[in-house]
Protein backbone atom coordinates (compact mmCIF):
# COMPACT_ATOMS: atom_id res chain seq x y z
CA UNK A 1 0.00 0.00 0.00
CA UNK A 2 1.35 3.68 -1.31
CA UNK A 3 2.45 5.50 2.37
CA UNK A 4 0.57 8.67 1.29
CA UNK A 5 1.08 12.15 1.97
CA UNK A 6 -0.93 14.62 4.18
CA UNK A 7 -3.10 16.73 2.08
CA UNK A 8 -2.00 20.42 1.82
CA UNK A 9 -4.60 23.26 3.03
CA UNK A 10 -4.74 26.59 3.12
CA UNK A 11 -8.12 29.08 4.06
CA UNK A 12 -7.95 32.96 3.15
CA UNK A 13 -10.67 35.92 3.29
CA UNK A 14 -12.35 35.16 0.08
CA UNK A 15 -12.25 38.43 -1.73
CA UNK A 16 -9.97 39.76 -4.21
CA UNK A 17 -7.49 40.91 -1.86
CA UNK A 18 -7.65 37.46 0.12
CA UNK A 19 -6.86 36.02 -2.86
CA UNK A 20 -4.16 38.34 -3.30
CA UNK A 21 -2.84 37.44 -0.38
CA UNK A 22 -3.17 33.45 -0.98
CA UNK A 23 -1.14 33.58 -3.86
CA UNK A 24 1.55 35.49 -2.72
CA UNK A 25 1.99 33.85 0.26
CA UNK A 26 2.40 30.85 -1.34
CA UNK A 27 3.72 31.15 -5.26
CA UNK A 28 7.78 30.11 -5.53
CA UNK A 29 7.53 27.09 -3.17
CA UNK A 30 5.89 23.82 -2.93
CA UNK A 31 3.11 24.36 -2.05
CA UNK A 32 2.14 27.03 -4.15
CA UNK A 33 2.82 24.64 -7.27
CA UNK A 34 0.23 22.36 -5.57
CA UNK A 35 -2.41 24.57 -4.89
CA UNK A 36 -1.88 26.85 -8.22
CA UNK A 37 -0.69 24.79 -10.86
CA UNK A 38 -2.42 21.49 -10.02
CA UNK A 39 -5.72 19.87 -9.75
CA UNK A 40 -7.42 21.31 -6.30
CA UNK A 41 -10.83 21.06 -4.24
CA UNK A 42 -12.18 24.44 -2.95
CA UNK A 43 -14.67 25.35 -0.17
CA UNK A 44 -16.70 28.51 0.22
CA UNK A 45 -18.83 29.08 2.85
CA UNK A 46 -19.94 31.80 5.14
CA UNK A 47 -22.70 32.12 8.49
CA UNK A 48 -26.16 33.36 7.50
CA UNK A 49 -28.67 35.31 9.84
CA UNK A 50 -29.97 31.38 10.90
CA UNK A 51 -26.31 30.90 12.08
CA UNK A 52 -26.58 28.22 9.88
CA UNK A 53 -23.72 27.47 6.98
CA UNK A 54 -23.85 28.81 3.19
CA UNK A 55 -21.24 26.29 1.83
CA UNK A 56 -19.98 25.52 -2.05
CA UNK A 57 -17.71 23.11 -3.46
CA UNK A 58 -15.76 22.65 -6.12
CA UNK A 59 -13.17 21.84 -7.94
CA UNK A 60 -10.43 23.29 -11.22
CA UNK A 61 -7.26 23.25 -12.48
CA UNK A 62 -6.55 26.80 -12.05
CA UNK A 63 -7.64 28.23 -8.52
CA UNK A 64 -6.60 31.58 -9.31
CA UNK A 65 -8.92 31.98 -12.72
CA UNK A 66 -11.81 30.10 -11.11
CA UNK A 67 -11.80 32.13 -8.02
CA UNK A 68 -11.99 35.47 -9.88
CA UNK A 69 -14.64 33.92 -11.96
CA UNK A 70 -16.48 33.14 -9.04
CA UNK A 71 -15.66 36.79 -7.51
CA UNK A 72 -16.57 38.32 -10.94
CA UNK A 73 -18.48 37.06 -13.15
CA UNK A 74 -20.93 34.90 -11.34
CA UNK A 75 -22.65 37.37 -8.91
CA UNK A 76 -24.17 38.94 -12.06
CA UNK A 77 -26.21 35.71 -12.77
CA UNK A 78 -26.34 33.69 -9.40
CA UNK A 79 -27.62 35.60 -5.92
CA UNK A 80 -26.18 32.68 -3.91
CA UNK A 81 -22.74 34.22 -5.01
CA UNK A 82 -23.37 38.02 -4.78
CA UNK A 83 -24.58 36.83 -1.15
CA UNK A 84 -21.43 35.29 -0.51
CA UNK A 85 -19.24 38.21 -2.08
CA UNK A 86 -21.13 40.81 -0.30
CA UNK A 87 -20.79 39.04 3.29
CA UNK A 88 -17.42 40.14 5.14
CA UNK A 89 -16.88 36.56 6.78
CA UNK A 90 -16.72 34.29 3.87
CA UNK A 91 -13.81 32.15 3.55
CA UNK A 92 -12.13 30.05 1.12
CA UNK A 93 -10.42 26.70 1.78
CA UNK A 94 -8.39 25.27 -1.23
CA UNK A 95 -7.01 21.71 -0.97
CA UNK A 96 -4.20 19.64 -2.93
CA UNK A 97 -2.55 16.62 -2.74
CA UNK A 98 0.17 15.44 -4.84
CA UNK A 99 -2.25 12.30 -5.62
CA UNK A 100 -4.47 14.20 -6.86
CA UNK A 101 -5.61 14.25 -10.94
CA UNK A 102 -8.82 15.44 -12.68
CA UNK A 103 -10.77 12.32 -11.86
CA UNK A 104 -9.99 12.36 -8.04
CA UNK A 105 -10.05 15.75 -7.05
CA UNK A 106 -14.35 15.29 -8.88
CA UNK A 107 -14.39 12.19 -6.46
CA UNK A 108 -13.26 13.99 -3.76
CA UNK A 109 -15.30 17.04 -4.88
CA UNK A 110 -18.40 14.43 -4.84
CA UNK A 111 -17.79 12.89 -1.61
CA UNK A 112 -17.18 16.79 0.36
CA UNK A 113 -21.12 17.09 -1.40
CA UNK A 114 -22.11 14.04 0.23
CA UNK A 115 -20.95 14.88 3.81
CA UNK A 116 -21.94 18.57 3.20
CA UNK A 117 -25.63 17.05 2.66
CA UNK A 118 -25.15 15.54 6.08
CA UNK A 119 -23.54 18.29 8.25
CA UNK A 120 -26.83 19.50 10.00
CA UNK A 121 -25.59 23.10 10.38
CA UNK A 122 -25.11 23.04 6.89
CA UNK A 123 -28.56 25.09 5.83
CA UNK A 124 -27.65 25.70 1.94
CA UNK A 125 -24.81 23.81 -0.25
CA UNK A 126 -24.87 25.57 -3.69
CA UNK A 127 -22.87 23.67 -6.09
CA UNK A 128 -25.25 21.33 -7.16
CA UNK A 129 -23.36 18.49 -9.70
CA UNK A 130 -22.83 15.31 -9.36
CA UNK A 131 -19.43 14.15 -10.17
CA UNK A 132 -19.32 10.12 -9.43
CA UNK A 133 -16.61 8.85 -11.06
CA UNK A 134 -16.04 5.20 -12.90
CA UNK A 135 -12.92 3.34 -12.72
CA UNK A 136 -9.44 6.04 -12.72
CA UNK A 137 -6.17 5.24 -12.03
CA UNK A 138 -5.52 6.87 -8.38
CA UNK A 139 -9.14 5.69 -7.48
CA UNK A 140 -7.83 3.89 -4.19
CA UNK A 141 -6.69 6.38 -3.08
CA UNK A 142 -9.67 8.18 -3.27
CA UNK A 143 -11.26 7.19 0.94
CA UNK A 144 -7.39 7.70 2.63
CA UNK A 145 -6.30 11.19 1.09
CA UNK A 146 -10.35 12.22 1.80
CA UNK A 147 -10.06 11.23 6.08
CA UNK A 148 -7.28 13.02 6.02
CA UNK A 149 -8.32 16.02 4.32
CA UNK A 150 -11.91 15.90 6.49
CA UNK A 151 -9.24 15.32 9.75
CA UNK A 152 -7.42 18.76 8.85
CA UNK A 153 -10.47 20.67 7.47
CA UNK A 154 -11.71 19.57 11.68
CA UNK A 155 -8.80 22.36 12.90
CA UNK A 156 -10.05 24.72 10.81
CA UNK A 157 -14.06 24.74 11.84
CA UNK A 158 -15.15 22.16 14.11
CA UNK A 159 -18.81 23.31 13.69
CA UNK A 160 -18.77 22.74 9.67
CA UNK A 161 -16.70 19.49 9.53
CA UNK A 162 -17.62 17.43 12.62
CA UNK A 163 -16.52 14.07 13.55
CA UNK A 164 -17.37 11.78 9.99
CA UNK A 165 -18.76 8.72 12.36
CA UNK A 166 -21.51 11.54 13.18
CA UNK A 167 -22.07 12.33 9.79
CA UNK A 168 -22.55 9.19 8.86
CA UNK A 169 -25.28 8.87 11.02
CA UNK A 170 -27.16 11.49 9.85
CA UNK A 171 -30.84 10.05 7.63
CA UNK A 172 -29.96 12.95 5.25
CA UNK A 173 -26.46 11.44 4.47
CA UNK A 174 -28.00 8.18 4.00
CA UNK A 175 -30.28 9.13 1.67
CA UNK A 176 -28.04 11.91 -0.04
CA UNK A 177 -27.83 11.46 -4.24
CA UNK A 178 -23.60 11.63 -3.71
CA UNK A 179 -23.00 8.34 -3.01
CA UNK A 180 -20.25 6.26 -5.12
CA UNK A 181 -23.02 3.93 -7.20
CA UNK A 182 -22.38 0.31 -6.65
CA UNK A 183 -21.68 -1.17 -10.13
CA UNK A 184 -25.28 -2.75 -10.38
CA UNK A 185 -26.29 0.65 -8.89
CA UNK A 186 -24.87 2.46 -11.64
CA UNK A 187 -26.51 0.01 -14.44
CA UNK A 188 -29.38 0.82 -13.15
CA UNK A 189 -29.67 4.15 -12.39
CA UNK A 190 -28.06 4.04 -16.46
CA UNK A 191 -30.73 1.87 -17.69
CA UNK A 192 -33.55 4.26 -15.87
CA UNK A 193 -32.28 7.12 -17.12
CA UNK A 194 -31.99 5.85 -20.80
CA UNK A 195 -35.73 4.94 -20.63
CA UNK A 196 -36.76 8.04 -19.52
CA UNK A 197 -34.81 10.03 -22.31
CA UNK A 198 -35.84 7.73 -24.95
CA UNK A 199 -39.90 8.05 -23.77
CA UNK A 200 -39.64 11.78 -23.94
CA UNK A 201 -37.71 11.79 -26.88
CA UNK A 202 -40.39 9.71 -28.64
CA UNK A 203 -43.11 11.46 -26.51
CA UNK A 204 -44.42 7.62 -25.60
CA UNK A 205 -46.21 7.40 -22.33
CA UNK A 206 -47.65 4.20 -20.00
CA UNK A 207 -43.91 3.19 -18.82
CA UNK A 208 -43.11 1.45 -15.27
CA UNK A 209 -39.80 1.01 -14.65
CA UNK A 210 -40.31 -1.74 -11.65
CA UNK A 211 -37.06 -1.96 -9.06
CA UNK A 212 -37.15 -4.88 -6.50
CA UNK A 213 -34.60 -5.11 -3.58
CA UNK A 214 -34.84 -6.18 -0.85
CA UNK A 215 -34.17 -4.35 2.71
CA UNK A 216 -30.70 -2.88 2.79
CA UNK A 217 -30.23 -3.44 -0.89
CA UNK A 218 -29.87 0.41 -1.96
CA UNK A 219 -32.80 1.21 -3.31
CA UNK A 220 -33.44 4.72 -1.91
CA UNK A 221 -29.64 6.13 -2.96
CA UNK A 222 -30.52 5.00 -6.18
CA UNK A 223 -33.81 6.69 -6.40
CA UNK A 224 -31.78 9.67 -5.10
CA UNK A 225 -29.53 10.52 -7.50
CA UNK A 226 -31.74 9.47 -10.01
CA UNK A 227 -34.10 12.42 -8.46
CA UNK A 228 -30.93 15.21 -8.25
CA UNK A 229 -29.52 13.89 -11.67
CA UNK A 230 -32.80 14.42 -13.63
CA UNK A 231 -33.27 17.46 -11.81
CA UNK A 232 -29.93 18.79 -13.31
CA UNK A 233 -30.54 17.67 -16.74
CA UNK A 234 -33.51 20.29 -15.91
CA UNK A 235 -31.31 22.99 -15.32
CA UNK A 236 -28.80 22.46 -18.16
CA UNK A 237 -28.81 23.58 -21.77
CA UNK A 238 -26.81 20.19 -22.21
CA UNK A 239 -30.29 18.18 -22.32
CA UNK A 240 -32.81 20.61 -23.97
CA UNK A 241 -35.57 17.48 -23.94
CA UNK A 242 -35.44 18.13 -20.04
CA UNK A 243 -35.74 21.91 -20.01
CA UNK A 244 -39.72 21.68 -19.23
CA UNK A 245 -39.57 18.41 -17.29
CA UNK A 246 -42.42 17.63 -14.71
CA UNK A 247 -40.75 15.18 -12.17
CA UNK A 248 -42.09 14.44 -8.69
CA UNK A 249 -41.42 12.51 -6.00
CA UNK A 250 -43.67 10.19 -3.73
CA UNK A 251 -43.07 8.30 -0.65
CA UNK A 252 -46.09 7.15 1.51
CA UNK A 253 -43.72 7.41 5.10
CA UNK A 254 -43.27 10.08 7.03
CA UNK A 255 -40.14 10.19 8.49
CA UNK A 256 -38.69 9.70 4.79
CA UNK A 257 -40.72 12.27 3.61
CA UNK A 258 -39.12 14.58 5.87
CA UNK A 259 -35.45 13.83 4.57
CA UNK A 260 -36.06 14.05 1.07
CA UNK A 261 -37.77 17.28 1.63
CA UNK A 262 -34.62 18.19 4.01
CA UNK A 263 -32.17 17.27 1.07
CA UNK A 264 -33.64 18.95 -1.57
CA UNK A 265 -34.27 22.10 0.78
CA UNK A 266 -30.76 22.05 1.17
CA UNK A 267 -29.58 21.49 -2.42
CA UNK A 268 -31.82 24.56 -3.33
CA UNK A 269 -34.15 22.45 -5.64
CA UNK A 270 -37.01 23.51 -3.38
CA UNK A 271 -38.34 25.45 -0.92
CA UNK A 272 -40.01 24.89 2.42
CA UNK A 273 -43.20 25.48 1.11
CA UNK A 274 -43.42 23.50 -1.94
CA UNK A 275 -45.27 20.24 -1.20
CA UNK A 276 -45.45 18.97 -4.30
CA UNK A 277 -42.65 18.22 -5.50
CA UNK A 278 -42.22 15.70 -2.72
CA UNK A 279 -45.56 14.28 -1.28
CA UNK A 280 -47.56 11.29 -0.12
CA UNK A 281 -49.23 9.38 -2.97
CA UNK A 282 -52.33 10.85 -1.97
CA UNK A 283 -51.97 14.28 -2.45
CA UNK A 284 -50.01 13.70 -6.16
CA UNK A 285 -53.37 11.84 -6.60
CA UNK A 286 -56.00 14.61 -5.83
CA UNK A 287 -54.25 17.53 -7.71
CA UNK A 288 -52.93 16.00 -10.56
CA UNK A 289 -55.39 14.42 -13.74
CA UNK A 290 -54.81 11.50 -16.38
CA UNK A 291 -55.42 14.00 -18.96
CA UNK A 292 -52.64 16.43 -18.13
CA UNK A 293 -49.99 13.77 -17.47
CA UNK A 294 -46.63 14.44 -15.55
CA UNK A 295 -43.62 13.56 -17.26
CA UNK A 296 -42.02 11.46 -14.85
CA UNK A 297 -43.27 10.28 -10.96
CA UNK A 298 -40.43 8.41 -9.20
CA UNK A 299 -41.77 6.14 -5.92
CA UNK A 300 -39.73 5.22 -3.10
CA UNK A 301 -41.19 2.24 -0.63
CA UNK A 302 -44.20 1.67 -3.54
CA UNK A 303 -44.80 -1.55 -1.40
CA UNK A 304 -46.30 1.27 0.88
CA UNK A 305 -48.84 2.31 -1.65
CA UNK A 306 -52.41 2.11 -0.81
CA UNK A 307 -53.94 -1.10 -2.50
CA UNK A 308 -57.88 0.20 -1.23
CA UNK A 309 -59.89 3.21 -0.35
CA UNK A 310 -58.60 5.32 2.63
CA UNK A 311 -59.51 8.38 4.17
CA UNK A 312 -58.97 11.27 1.53
CA UNK A 313 -58.27 8.42 -1.31
CA UNK A 314 -61.26 7.20 -3.16
CA UNK A 315 -59.67 4.93 -5.54
CA UNK A 316 -58.41 1.23 -5.49
CA UNK A 317 -54.85 1.19 -6.82
CA UNK A 318 -52.50 4.20 -5.72
CA UNK A 319 -49.66 2.84 -8.23
CA UNK A 320 -52.02 2.78 -11.07
CA UNK A 321 -53.75 5.89 -10.49
CA UNK A 322 -50.15 6.93 -9.94
CA UNK A 323 -49.23 5.50 -13.47
CA UNK A 324 -52.32 7.17 -15.06
CA UNK A 325 -51.04 10.32 -14.04
CA UNK A 326 -47.47 9.98 -15.62
CA UNK A 327 -45.72 9.18 -18.59
CA UNK A 328 -43.10 7.27 -16.81
CA UNK A 329 -43.45 5.44 -13.31
CA UNK A 330 -40.06 4.17 -11.46
CA UNK A 331 -41.26 1.83 -8.54
CA UNK A 332 -38.98 0.92 -6.08
CA UNK A 333 -40.74 -1.78 -4.62
CA UNK A 334 -40.24 -4.70 -2.04
CA UNK A 335 -43.16 -7.18 -1.56
CA UNK A 336 -41.25 -8.24 1.61
CA UNK A 337 -42.02 -4.90 3.48
CA UNK A 338 -46.00 -4.88 3.11
CA UNK A 339 -47.10 -4.11 6.19
CA UNK A 340 -50.69 -3.17 6.37
CA UNK A 341 -53.77 -4.68 5.01
CA UNK A 342 -54.70 -2.01 3.22
CA UNK A 343 -50.84 -1.87 1.09
CA UNK A 344 -51.66 -6.09 0.71
CA UNK A 345 -51.13 -6.99 -2.84
CA UNK A 346 -52.19 -10.56 -4.23
CA UNK A 347 -49.52 -12.75 -5.57
CA UNK A 348 -51.11 -12.15 -9.38
CA UNK A 349 -51.29 -8.72 -8.77
CA UNK A 350 -47.94 -8.38 -8.01
CA UNK A 351 -46.52 -10.94 -10.91
CA UNK A 352 -48.64 -8.45 -12.98
CA UNK A 353 -46.48 -5.55 -12.31
CA UNK A 354 -43.50 -7.47 -13.30
CA UNK A 355 -44.83 -8.89 -16.14
CA UNK A 356 -45.88 -5.11 -17.30
CA UNK A 357 -42.40 -3.90 -16.66
CA UNK A 358 -40.55 -6.98 -18.01
CA UNK A 359 -42.31 -6.53 -21.18
CA UNK A 360 -41.34 -2.99 -21.49
CA UNK A 361 -37.76 -4.11 -20.46
CA UNK A 362 -38.30 -2.28 -17.51
CA UNK A 363 -37.54 -4.98 -14.57
CA UNK A 364 -34.71 -4.19 -12.46
CA UNK A 365 -33.34 -6.25 -9.64
CA UNK A 366 -31.37 -5.32 -7.02
CA UNK A 367 -29.61 -8.19 -5.14
CA UNK A 368 -26.46 -7.61 -3.26
CA UNK A 369 -27.50 -6.21 0.88
CA UNK A 370 -25.99 -3.29 1.00
CA UNK A 371 -26.78 -2.16 4.19
CA UNK A 372 -26.07 -5.31 6.91
CA UNK A 373 -22.07 -5.95 7.04
CA UNK A 374 -22.83 -9.58 7.40
CA UNK A 375 -22.08 -12.61 5.58
CA UNK A 376 -24.29 -14.40 3.32
CA UNK A 377 -24.92 -17.21 5.72
CA UNK A 378 -26.04 -14.50 8.53
CA UNK A 379 -28.53 -13.17 6.05
CA UNK A 380 -29.88 -16.50 5.34
CA UNK A 381 -30.25 -17.20 9.39
CA UNK A 382 -32.58 -13.85 9.47
CA UNK A 383 -34.59 -15.31 6.15
CA UNK A 384 -35.11 -18.31 7.32
CA UNK A 385 -37.29 -16.70 10.50
CA UNK A 386 -39.65 -14.73 8.12
CA UNK A 387 -39.54 -16.33 4.72
CA UNK A 388 -41.71 -19.92 4.01
CA UNK A 389 -39.52 -21.79 6.14
CA UNK A 390 -40.03 -20.54 9.61
CA UNK A 391 -36.98 -22.25 10.81
CA UNK A 392 -34.28 -20.56 13.34
CA UNK A 393 -31.25 -22.41 11.96
CA UNK A 394 -27.83 -22.48 14.43
CA UNK A 395 -26.20 -19.16 14.28
CA UNK A 396 -22.94 -19.24 12.88
CA UNK A 397 -19.41 -17.29 13.37
CA UNK A 398 -19.75 -14.60 11.05
CA UNK A 399 -16.84 -14.56 8.53
CA UNK A 400 -17.29 -10.70 8.69
CA UNK A 401 -17.57 -10.11 12.42
CA UNK A 402 -21.38 -8.77 12.17
CA UNK A 403 -22.51 -9.31 15.67
CA UNK A 404 -25.47 -11.49 16.32
CA UNK A 405 -26.45 -12.14 19.57
CA UNK A 406 -29.75 -13.62 21.50
CA UNK A 407 -30.68 -12.34 24.98
CA UNK A 408 -32.48 -14.28 28.13
CA UNK A 409 -33.19 -10.64 29.80
CA UNK A 410 -34.31 -7.91 27.55
CA UNK A 411 -32.99 -4.81 30.34
CA UNK A 412 -29.43 -6.46 29.63
CA UNK A 413 -30.14 -5.77 25.71
CA UNK A 414 -31.02 -2.54 26.48
CA UNK A 415 -27.88 -1.85 28.44
CA UNK A 416 -25.65 -3.40 25.70
CA UNK A 417 -27.44 -1.02 23.14
CA UNK A 418 -27.33 2.08 25.38
CA UNK A 419 -23.32 1.35 25.74
CA UNK A 420 -22.87 0.91 22.17
CA UNK A 421 -24.53 4.19 21.60
CA UNK A 422 -23.28 6.30 24.28
CA UNK A 423 -20.46 6.10 21.70
CA UNK A 424 -21.15 7.01 18.58
CA UNK A 425 -18.17 8.49 17.46
CA UNK A 426 -17.36 5.24 17.24
CA UNK A 427 -20.37 2.90 16.84
CA UNK A 428 -22.72 5.28 15.68
CA UNK A 429 -26.37 5.62 16.49
CA UNK A 430 -28.05 2.56 18.36
CA UNK A 431 -31.93 1.49 19.29
CA UNK A 432 -34.75 -0.91 20.50
CA UNK A 433 -37.16 -1.48 18.28
CA UNK A 434 -39.95 -3.98 18.86
CA UNK A 435 -43.10 -5.64 17.07
CA UNK A 436 -46.36 -4.19 17.33
CA UNK A 437 -47.57 -5.99 20.03
CA UNK A 438 -48.60 -3.55 23.15
CA UNK A 439 -51.33 -0.97 22.84
CA UNK A 440 -50.40 2.56 21.37
CA UNK A 441 -52.19 5.18 19.60
CA UNK A 442 -51.29 8.63 18.48
CA UNK A 443 -53.59 9.87 21.33
CA UNK A 444 -52.15 10.66 24.53
CA UNK A 445 -53.34 7.98 27.94
CA UNK A 446 -56.12 9.42 29.64
CA UNK A 447 -53.94 8.89 32.17
CA UNK A 448 -51.36 10.94 31.41
CA UNK A 449 -49.08 8.24 31.21
CA UNK A 450 -46.62 6.66 28.11
CA UNK A 451 -47.35 3.82 25.92
CA UNK A 452 -45.42 1.34 27.58
CA UNK A 453 -43.81 -1.62 25.88
CA UNK A 454 -42.96 -4.17 28.92
CA UNK A 455 -40.49 -7.19 27.78
CA UNK A 456 -39.54 -9.20 30.86
CA UNK A 457 -38.11 -7.36 33.60
CA UNK A 458 -38.10 -3.89 31.03
CA UNK A 459 -40.32 -1.25 30.80
CA UNK A 460 -39.85 1.72 28.03
CA UNK A 461 -42.43 4.10 26.32
CA UNK A 462 -43.02 3.60 22.63
CA UNK A 463 -41.70 5.91 20.02
CA UNK A 464 -42.61 9.50 19.53
CA UNK A 465 -43.45 10.31 23.12
CA UNK A 466 -40.49 11.78 24.97
CA UNK A 467 -40.09 15.28 24.16
CA UNK A 468 -37.85 16.29 21.79
CA UNK A 469 -35.17 19.94 21.76
CA UNK A 470 -36.30 22.28 19.42
CA UNK A 471 -32.58 21.82 17.54
CA UNK A 472 -33.37 17.93 16.80
CA UNK A 473 -37.05 18.15 15.70
CA UNK A 474 -36.93 17.87 12.61
CA UNK A 475 -34.40 15.01 12.46
CA UNK A 476 -35.87 11.69 12.04
CA UNK A 477 -36.90 9.04 15.08
CA UNK A 478 -33.73 7.67 15.10
CA UNK A 479 -31.48 10.98 15.05
CA UNK A 480 -32.91 12.39 17.91
CA UNK A 481 -30.77 11.88 21.22
CA UNK A 482 -34.24 10.92 23.28
CA UNK A 483 -35.47 8.17 21.19
CA UNK A 484 -32.36 5.86 23.11
CA UNK A 485 -34.96 5.72 25.68
CA UNK A 486 -37.66 4.81 23.47
CA UNK A 487 -39.00 1.94 21.80
CA UNK A 488 -38.90 2.29 17.86
CA UNK A 489 -41.89 0.59 15.63
CA UNK A 490 -41.46 -0.05 11.62
CA UNK A 491 -43.62 3.07 11.66
CA UNK A 492 -40.14 5.06 12.43
CA UNK A 493 -37.30 2.52 11.46
CA UNK A 494 -38.83 1.19 7.94
CA UNK A 495 -36.38 2.62 5.27
CA UNK A 496 -33.39 3.79 7.93
CA UNK A 497 -30.67 2.17 9.61
CA UNK A 498 -28.94 1.36 12.73
CA UNK A 499 -25.94 0.49 13.56
CA UNK A 500 -26.56 -1.73 16.35
CA UNK A 501 -30.13 -3.16 16.36
CA UNK A 502 -31.63 -4.51 19.75
CA UNK A 503 -35.09 -6.17 18.26
CA UNK A 504 -37.95 -7.02 20.77
CA UNK A 505 -39.96 -9.98 19.61
CA UNK A 506 -43.17 -9.82 21.41
CA UNK A 507 -45.66 -12.48 21.92
CA UNK A 508 -47.65 -12.40 18.28
CA UNK A 509 -44.14 -14.25 17.84
CA UNK A 510 -43.58 -17.95 18.78
CA UNK A 511 -42.44 -20.81 18.62
CA UNK A 512 -44.44 -24.02 18.18
CA UNK A 513 -44.20 -27.83 16.34
CA UNK A 514 -40.94 -27.04 15.36
CA UNK A 515 -41.90 -23.71 13.50
CA UNK A 516 -41.77 -19.65 14.08
CA UNK A 517 -45.52 -18.87 14.03
CA UNK A 518 -47.53 -15.40 14.12
CA UNK A 519 -50.41 -15.10 15.85
CA UNK A 520 -52.32 -12.06 15.23
CA UNK A 521 -54.49 -12.24 18.40
CA UNK A 522 -51.44 -11.17 20.58
CA UNK A 523 -50.19 -8.55 18.10
CA UNK A 524 -51.75 -4.93 18.70
CA UNK A 525 -51.10 -4.04 14.84
CA UNK A 526 -54.43 -3.43 13.48
CA UNK A 527 -53.80 -2.13 10.49
CA UNK A 528 -51.98 -5.77 9.95
CA UNK A 529 -54.76 -8.33 11.73
CA UNK A 530 -57.71 -6.79 10.22
CA UNK A 531 -59.53 -8.43 7.33
CA UNK A 532 -58.74 -7.53 3.13
CA UNK A 533 -61.16 -8.12 -0.04
CA UNK A 534 -59.32 -9.61 -2.35
CA UNK A 535 -60.36 -8.96 -6.42
CA UNK A 536 -63.25 -11.46 -6.14
CA UNK A 537 -64.78 -10.25 -3.26
CA UNK A 538 -63.98 -12.86 -0.56
CA UNK A 539 -62.42 -11.76 2.78
CA UNK A 540 -59.53 -12.90 4.25
CA UNK A 541 -57.02 -12.30 6.87
CA UNK A 542 -53.62 -12.00 5.80
CA UNK A 543 -52.13 -11.05 8.51
CA UNK A 544 -49.70 -14.47 8.37
CA UNK A 545 -47.33 -12.66 5.72
CA UNK A 546 -47.74 -9.12 7.18
CA UNK A 547 -46.73 -9.89 10.46
CA UNK A 548 -43.68 -11.80 9.34
CA UNK A 549 -43.16 -8.70 6.66
CA UNK A 550 -43.05 -6.61 10.03
CA UNK A 551 -40.81 -8.51 11.73
CA UNK A 552 -38.47 -9.25 8.78
CA UNK A 553 -38.08 -5.26 8.56
CA UNK A 554 -37.32 -5.37 12.01
CA UNK A 555 -34.64 -7.47 11.95
CA UNK A 556 -32.82 -6.21 8.75
CA UNK A 557 -31.97 -2.91 10.03
CA UNK A 558 -28.63 -3.47 12.24
CA UNK A 559 -25.50 -2.56 10.19
CA UNK A 560 -22.95 -3.77 12.09
CA UNK A 561 -25.17 -5.59 14.78
CA UNK A 562 -28.16 -7.59 15.64
CA UNK A 563 -29.33 -7.96 19.06
CA UNK A 564 -32.57 -10.01 20.00
CA UNK A 565 -34.87 -10.61 22.97
CA UNK A 566 -37.88 -12.85 22.24
CA UNK A 567 -41.11 -12.65 24.84
CA UNK A 568 -42.45 -15.75 23.81
CA UNK A 569 -40.80 -18.57 26.46
CA UNK A 570 -40.24 -21.20 23.77
CA UNK A 571 -39.18 -18.57 20.83
CA UNK A 572 -36.03 -17.34 23.52
CA UNK A 573 -35.79 -21.10 24.27
CA UNK A 574 -35.35 -22.19 20.40
CA UNK A 575 -33.17 -18.92 19.81
CA UNK A 576 -30.86 -19.06 23.04
CA UNK A 577 -30.15 -22.78 21.61
CA UNK A 578 -29.25 -22.08 18.12
CA UNK A 579 -26.81 -19.41 19.49
CA UNK A 580 -24.52 -21.51 21.79
CA UNK A 581 -24.81 -24.02 18.77
CA UNK A 582 -22.21 -21.63 17.17
CA UNK A 583 -20.06 -22.83 14.32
Amino acid sequence: MVNLAYPVIKSTSYSPLGLKQFTDDIKNTSTGELLLDYPTVYIIYKKNKHRMYDVYVGETNNIRQRTTQHLIEDPKVRPDWDDFRAADDTRMIVIGHDRFNKSLTLDIENKMMLYMSGVSTVQNLNNRRENDQNKYFTEEDRDNIFSKVWRRLRKIDENLFPVERIIQDSALFKASPFHKLTEAQFKAKDLIQDRITHVLLENEEDQLILVEGEAGSGKTVLLSTIFYQLHQYQMSNDHPQFSNLKLHLIVNHDEQLKVYRDILIKLGITKSSDKDVVSKATHFINTHRPDEKVDVVLVDEAHLLWTQGKQAYRGNNQLEDIMARARVTVAIFDPRQILKAEEYLEKTDIENLREKSKKQNNLIVLKNQLRMRADERTIDWIRAITDGRRQVLPIHRDSKHYDLRIFDDAAEMYRQIKIKNSNQKENGISRLVATFDWEYTQRKRSDGKYWMVTAGNLELPWNLQLKAERTVQRLAWPEQSQTIDEVGSTYTIQGFDLNYCGVIIGPSVTYKDGRVQFNPEKSKNTNAIHQRTLADGKKVYVSDELLANELNVLLTRGVNGLYIYAADDALREKLLKASQKTV
